[in-house]
């Protein structure tokens, strides 16, 4: 048996997505971003999925993540972006991930595991070339790098950045962040034999950043379906455009005929001011439905829009059904994320309510419910 509430992710849109940002790259190498279970939609089916397509690389967070991908016979690079620390090393080179180090503090031990496997270990740099997040500073960049090469059993396969403001096209930063990683990464031709791949373009990077493909590309959002800066990327885009891949369902369980002055559910947030016919769903914030969205969100039900009333509990949503056309019924499908018939509601809408992002919404919804892929 399964739960009511349901989360479909479709393989064809994620194909789509692929083929979009593969030709944006123009020949740049794809590393897909699969880490947070890819962004909700499942990291292992998205992985094989972008593997099939020509993917040349994933991108994870944790070490613990790369390993899923290792067992479920992912065998490209995987790019461990977070937690390279003692403590995960001997599970990096056990898997033969690709570790992202910031200084030189982790390369003795990793030197140390891989020869005891005799075998090279391939090293990615992190540069802080704007991000101020993580990475090594351009003026200790050279050091790290020819450490890195200097290392028994180690081979400097790659340097990386990240751009903080590639949502924003308005704004001169990702230019500086590029002209600070090209700048900066120049050292390089005398350090490498070439094969150092150069990667800083994420999905904002790769939309809206003028020559950031370099050698590999890091979409994330864009895979899933979504713009970096939300609704108003997608209103600017050209075609072919994304294809939302998630959808999130679920049934209505019970129809109710309430008269006028009814509070509805805690705190009474919301009264009725005329006899109402109301839809109880099955799903609350436990499902990554959150409370902010009370009096606020919209679920469509028989090809038609309806308003959330009243505060979103645990487990338990109320929508005011009255002006649809049809009557509701009990087992009628609601759909929160996703199409029904000729409407859509989208993930940017649902981030609007939320007071977040895109992101934020597709994470919660996909690894907090039922998940299946389809078509």
């Amino acid at each position: 048996m399964r739960s009511l509430n349901r989360v479909q992710v479709s393989r064809s849109a994620l194909v789509h997505n692929f083929e979009v940002c593969r030709r944006l790259a123009g020949g740049a190498a794809i590393m897909p971003l699969v880490k947070a279970d890819g962004y909700g939609h499942g990291m292992v089916d998205c992985a094989r999925i972008f593997a099939a397509q020509g993917a040349a690389a994933f991108g994870v967070a944790e070490a613990v993540e790369g390993v899923r991908l290792r067992e479920a016979g992912i065998a490209q690079p995987i790019l461990v972006l977070a937690g390279v620390i003692p403590q995960t090393l001997e599970t990096i080179v056990e898997a033969n991930l690709t570790p992202v180090v910031v200084d030189q503090a982790m390369l003795p031990e990793l030197s140390r595991l891989a020869g005891l496997r005799q075998t090279t270990l391939g090293v990615h740099v992190k540069l802080d070339a704007g991000m101020g997040r993580q990475g090594v500073l351009p003026a200790d960049f050279v050091a790290l790098a020819q450490a890195v090469q200097t290392t028994a059993n180690l081979r400097l396969d790659g340097v990386m950045a990240h751009f903080p403001l590639a949502d924003d096209r308005q704004s001169a930063n990702s230019a500086q962040v590029l002209h600070t990683f090209v700048e900066t990464t120049a050292a390089l031709a005398r350090l490498t034999s070439g094969k150092c791949r150069l990667h800083l373009a994420n999905s904002g990077g790769l939309f809206y950043v003028a020559g950031a493909c370099l050698d590999m590309v890091r979409p994330g959002i864009a895979l899933y379906g979504y713009y970096p800066d939300g609704a108003a990327g997608r209103t600017a885009a050209a075609p072919p455009l994304l294809q939302p891949a998630m959808r999130f369902s679920t049934r209505v369980i019970q129809v109710r005929q309430v008269p006028a002055g009814s509070g509805l559910g805690y705190s009474q947030l919301f009264t009725t001011i005329r006899p109402s016919t109301i839809a109880v769903l099955p799903v609350g914030y436990d499902d990554g439905y959150l409370r902010v969205l009370s009096n606020r969100a919209q679920v469509i039900i028989h090809g038609q829009r309806a308003p959330v009333v009243g505060r979103i509990s645990m487990n338990l949503t109320l929508v005011d059904v009255t002006d649809l056309d049809a009557s509701v019924q009990m087992g009628d499908e609601a759909v929160l994320l996703g199409r029904q018939g000729g409407e859509e509601i989208a993930a940017d809408e649902i981030a609007a309510w939320m007071e977040t992002i895109s992101y934020e919404a597709l994470c919660l919804f996909g690894k907090l419910n039922d998940r299946e892929l389809v078509d």
